[in-house]
């Protein structure tokens, strides 16, 4: 009887002292990623910073953290399941912004011309990135597909910001890049839903893509009404409360709750991100043409309570991509990496200025256009870390992309700048 009293003692002893090193182990991991979440915001920040006084965008002074912190300089920060939950919450409340910006009559105003430079924007590079990956760079066809899928993106808040530095944020030419910017946004997303799909699916099943095809329609019939009848119920409970916080509260719950529901259809998370902010935008219209009312006070509203929430999460996405780049592993003597970055770059900038030239408009507003049109940015980099995440891009090809996507988001700006500035003075000189 002793014995046994003595063994069961040692046993709680044991169990008391495995318990206890445990909880330190635990406390010392969450004290890790305490610190590290303070080094990414406070690095991304910085970088950001720097990256908007040399007048290119934040998001790639962000990328660049990532860059500097992970593996393929100082090797600082290694991804974690935490940080890729905290990134992937970040993603979807981006796109959530993305729809929220989206305004559907600008696409009312632009008529036929942003629907020619939307579609040929989207198929061409999708058409010309799929056939030079697969034929030229012999690779699969999935992985074809997703290569070209990231360069259909437009990052139309990139180009928003620099018309509306030059003062050109009402001239025809934005209005039509505008325009083509909702259809490819939701082109963008129905592509991405399909590619998710094709990934996870082990490969390309035309009737998985059908169905999905299907799912995402009647999602995004039901989704706005259902997004509409939930912040009327927000706003009178938000007059109601007698404590501060309860939009971004129901907000944030709203937006959650539509991820989990497109990943309940088969879609990508992201995708309830963004048509709980196309359902919630100032003006939205069904597919049937039925106008939903919506208050754009209370719209506003939703906006500026919003904002610090995706400021501060966004970022941290745009660093995971960077953490998730191994430069160093990369051997960029070989010719492969140069001639796929060349390659993919000459189709990036091409597919997106042929539709505009296309257009019955002056050269120097179809030039514009197509300018406008180039940039990737924070688009193309959802495309791509989705590839990456699902394994179909090898190191190689994710580095490649990624320098595309950058050099898209870099470049353009300047050149619509010195565009707008060649052309002013040509008037004035006339």
């Amino acid at each position: 009887m002793q014995a046994e009293i003595s063994e069961n003692q040692s046993l709680i002893r044991f169990t008391l002292v495995y318990l206890s090193r445990f909880g330190d182990n635990e406390q010392m991991a969450t004290h890790h990623i305490f610190l590290n979440i303070v080094i990414i915001l406070l690095t991304a920040r910085l970088f950001g910073e720097l990256a908007s006084r040399i007048k290119i965008p934040p998001v790639v002074g962000e990328l660049i953290a990532g860059i500097v912190l992970g593996p393929s300089l100082l090797g600082l920060i290694e991804p974690t399941e935490v940080l890729h939950l905290l990134a992937e919450i970040g993603i979807i409340m981006l796109l959530f912004e993305v729809g929220l910006d989206t305004d559907v009559s600008k696409l009312v105003k632009a008529g036929n011309k942003a629907v020619i430079v939307a579609f040929s924007g989207f198929i061409l590079p999708f058409l010309l990135g799929y056939l030079v990956s697969h034929y030229l760079f012999q690779q699969p066809a999935l992985i074809s597909m997703f290569i070209g899928g990231t360069l259909t993106a437009t990052s139309i808040g990139i180009t928003l910001r620099v018309l509306g530095d030059l003062r050109r944020k009402s001239s025809p030419e934005a209005q039509v890049v505008l325009g083509a910017a909702v259809i490819d946004d939701v082109l963008g997303v129905v592509l991405l839903s399909l590619l998710y799909e094709f990934s996870t699916g082990g490969g390309v099943n035309l009737v998985n893509a059908s169905k999905v095809l299907l799912f995402i329609g009647i999602f995004f019939m039901v989704a706005p009404v259902l997004a509409k009848s939930i912040s009327l119920l927000i706003k009178r409970f938000e007059s109601a409360s007698e404590i501060p916080g309860m939009i971004p509260v129901t907000i944030v719950s709203l937006v959650l709750f539509f991820a989990w529901l497109a990943h309940a259809i088969g879609a990508p998370e992201l995708m309830g991100g963004f048509a709980a902010g196309l359902a919630l935008s100032r003006r939205f219209f069904l597919p049937l043409g039925i106008a939903i009312s919506n208050d754009p006070i209370f719209a506003r509203r939703i906006e500026i309570h919003m904002k610090p929430i995706i400021q501060l999460l966004t970022p941290i996405f745009f660093v995971m991509v960077g953490l998730s780049l191994d430069l160093s592993a990369i051997d960029w003597s070989v010719s492969f990496i140069w001639f796929f970055f060349f390659s993919l770059l000459l189709i990036a900038i091409i597919s997106k200025m042929s539709g505009a030239l296309l257009l019955p408009l002056p050269l120097n507003e179809r030039i514009a256009i197509g300018l406008a049109m180039i940039p990737r940015g924070e688009v193309g980099l959802i495309f791509a870390e989705l590839g990456r995440s699902a394994g179909i891009f090898n190191n190689n090809i994710y580095a490649g992309i990624v320098m595309v996507i950058a050099t898209t988001t870099i470049m353009p700006p300047i050149l619509l700048k010195w565009h707008y500035r060649h052309f002013d003075n040509r008037i004035k000189t006339a």
